[in-house]
């Protein structure tokens, strides 16, 4: 079973405490499969000397056009940054962040398309069996879950990517752009086989007040770090970019998105919409990478540039987060669906982010929050007895019969 905080790692979340050193990987099984890995953690490397503080012969050289004539210094690992590195962002190897490396890995096994997985059933539970109240829940969720994705396409691929300097973060967050994309297509997919208005569903976080205000929130952290003459050797810049990476790791992906899921699973517990569930299933497996990465990656950025997110800032974070939250909540179930319920909804979110601080070892913001919903953990991970592969043949056949 995936770990919500760490798919990579075993273990339970751990209380807040000083950022752990930087793990030596040791596999120990198959993500994909259910298996978990295991780390053994050396002593906490010498932090970096900062760069304004080096001495000119201690800069490890560029690579540009008049040194490849002339020759070059063979690249470091220990010369590698997360941002503002001196090292050849070309030479993927020596790694530095091994741990990078096999997040690629394990994200190549979660490999599939909406085109594999049977939405027969749920096209006759669309019209024939949800409520009213239940369909509204569906196609708002839609709604809000496609425009995400392609906000955390663009985030990842316009805004983070060109400021990481090792190239073994970057590779890894090459294969979240083309996820993201992957998970829109599939929203895409399950509006147009239900056959929605796709116009009206779309523009929905344009009109809809709740959902445009969490729209917002993330476009404001976007736009504040994709510009083109951002300097991430100053500290207030570089604060800000840590501010947008936590928000869209930890609250974006790892608060909204789960939330964003778990109606859904809802209605899957009760038998219905299974296709869209089970397509939403293989979706929460790449985002549990992606989470847990970007809250990895924060935490390098913390370690290695000695900074620490700013307590009131943090706080104000959470809290308008928050908020957005309460208001898309009210608005998705202002008439409760059978097993699910704001409350819920917004107590999730809570315990969730409880969750994310812990992985930062930040203080929890909502102290105390219960987990509202228990069966989310294992409703969210594929069920260990389904054999993807033989579903697709034995669930049904594409086309009417063999063409000789």
């Amino acid at each position: 079973m995936l770990n919500w905080d760490d798919p990579l790692a075993e273990g339970k979340p751990q209380p807040p405490q000083t950022p752990p050193p930087e793990p030596k990987v040791e596999h120990k099984g198959d993500a994909t499969s259910g298996d978990e890995f295991a780390y053994e953690i050396p002593a906490e490397p010498t932090p970096a000397e900062p760069i304004a503080m080096r001495a000119p012969s201690d800069i490890p050289e560029q690579t540009n056009a008049a040194q490849m004539s002339g020759g070059v210094n063979p690249v470091k690992a220990e010369d590698k940054k997360v941002v503002n590195g001196m090292a050849d962002i070309n030479q993927l190897a020596p790694f530095k962040y091994p741990w990078a490396w096999e997040y690629f890995l394990n994200a190549n096994k979660n490999h599939w398309t909406p085109l594999d997985i049977n939405m027969a059933q749920d096209v006759h539970d669309f019209h024939h069996k949800l409520t009213l109240e239940e369909r509204h829940v569906y196609t708002n969720v839609l709604s809000y879950l496609t425009t995400s994705d392609i906000m955390a396409m663009r985030n990842i691929g316009l805004a983070v990517m060109e400021k990481m300097s090792a190239p073994e973060l970057q590779i890894y967050q090459a294969r979240q752009v083309y996820e993201e994309s992957l998970h829109t297509w599939t929203y895409q997919h399950c509006i147009e086989t239900l056959g929605l208005d796709q116009g009206e569903v779309y523009n929905r976080y344009r009109v809809v007040p709740e959902i445009n205000a969490k729209i917002q929130i993330a476009n404001r952290r976007l736009n504040s770090v994709m510009r083109p003459d951002i300097d991430l050797n100053d500290r207030d810049e570089l604060h800000n970019f840590l501010m947008s990476y936590i928000f869209f790791a930890g609250i974006f992906e790892g608060c909204w998105f789960y939330n964003g899921f778990s109606p859904i699973f809802a209605l899957q517990r009760r038998g219905l919409m299974k296709g869209t569930a089970e397509q939403l299933q293989y979706i929460m497996r790449d985002e549990v990478m992606h989470a847990s990465f970007g809250l990895r990656v924060a935490r390098q950025i913390m370690r290695e540039e000695n900074i620490q997110p700013d307590p009131k800032a943090m706080r104000e974070m959470w809290d308008e987060c928050e908020a957005a939250e309460e208001g898309y909540a009210r608005y998705l179930l202002r008439d409760p669906i059978l097993g699910y319920s704001a409350e819920d909804h917004v107590n999730q979110f809570r315990f969730i982010a409880n969750r994310r601080a812990n992985k930062l070892s930040l203080e929890e913001p909502f102290p105390g929050a219960e987990n509202a919903l228990p069966w989310l953990d294992e409703q969210a991970n594929m069920r260990k007895e389904k054999n993807f592969f033989e579903t697709r043949v034995t669930e049904y056949q594409v086309g009417g019969g063999l063409t000789w």
